[in-house]
């Protein structure tokens, strides 16, 4: 019944930074259009278009404060907004059986576990950062990890606009993470998140994720091994907004062909794609 055309895409955070990146990069898109665009209750961009908000001229698209209202337009919705409003917007998709890619950052570990029960039922795409660059990273720094071993001690920093909320970035947390896992540490027991004062010589296990938070910065993200005698830095830099933009719609278009693929099945089961992360 949806079709096969053009991929209805329903914008959640359309107002922010980076859903106005994506309103506008929709407006250019070949594959995919904007559907819907939503806010939070009391905003002061609701009513107004998502375009001109964005400052991409008409779209048409009046953004919303109720994503159940605009749910039928659209095929998947692309999240990046708070925590709160991300699973209040998932509980949502899922009711509507409809795709979903969420970019928001700063889940707790309990939000996190509700997030992944959620997304069961529905083709869902998690990642803290959506560019293709960092992906291949989460890859190589696990293996990297294992083979430095014991002897090289691991860090990350990180750097982001004054703006950003949460501190330090998902992508940081989830390097540290995939290091941790891959080194057989738990990071809650091994993450340093601040050093001042006597804080003694650095343990042996230790991973360390400094945060920096200054004028314009997309993104930046370093994993530092450290061994004596010679260190190994692995860089990303994003110039971009448009780097998770881009990344995010390709993610889109991935999640509403899952749901169209199980959708067009005569079985009346729909069978549940699980949540695909870091992808």
């Amino acid at each position: 019944a949806r079709g096969y055309g053009m991929i209805k895409v329903i914008v959640a955070g359309a107002a922010g930074r980076m859903g106005g990146r994506l309103v506008s990069l929709l407006r250019e898109s070949a594959a995919l259009t904007l559907a819907g665009a939503v806010e939070s209750k009391g905003h002061v961009t609701v009513g107004e278009d998502a375009g001109e908000v964005a400052g991409c001229g008409q779209t048409g698209v009046v953004i919303r404060d109720d994503l159940s209202a605009v749910m039928e337009r659209g095929e998947v919705v692309i999240d990046f907004s708070t925590p709160a409003a991300t699973l209040e917007h998932l509980r949502i998709a899922v009711q509507h059986r409809r795709a979903m890619v969420i970019g928001t950052t700063g889940f707790s570990a309990q939000e996190l576990a509700e997030l992944r029960a959620l997304a069961k039922p529905i083709p869902c795409v998690f990642s803290p950062n959506m560019s293709v660059g960092v992906n291949v990273i989460f890859k190589v720094i696990a293996e990297m990890a294992k083979t430095f071993g014991e002897e090289y001690d691991i860090e990350v920093i990180e750097a982001h606009h004054r703006l950003k909320k949460d501190a330090p970035s998902g992508t940081a947390l989830k390097m540290a993470e995939i290091m941790a896992k891959a080194v057989n540490r738990d990071l809650e027991q091994v993450g340093v998140y601040a050093r001042k004062g006597l804080v003694g010589e650095r343990k042996k296990g230790e991973i360390g994720i400094q945060a920096i938070r200054a004028g314009d910065i997309v993104g930046d993200h370093t994993v530092l091994f450290g061994g004596m005698g010679e260190r190994v830095e692995v860089n990303h830099r994003v110039q971009s907004r448009d780097t998770f933009a881009r990344g995010a719609l390709r993610a889109a278009r991935w999640a509403v062909k899952r749901a169209r693929i199980v959708s067009s099945r005569t079985l009346g089961i729909e069978e549940p794609v699980q949540i695909v992360e870091g992808h």
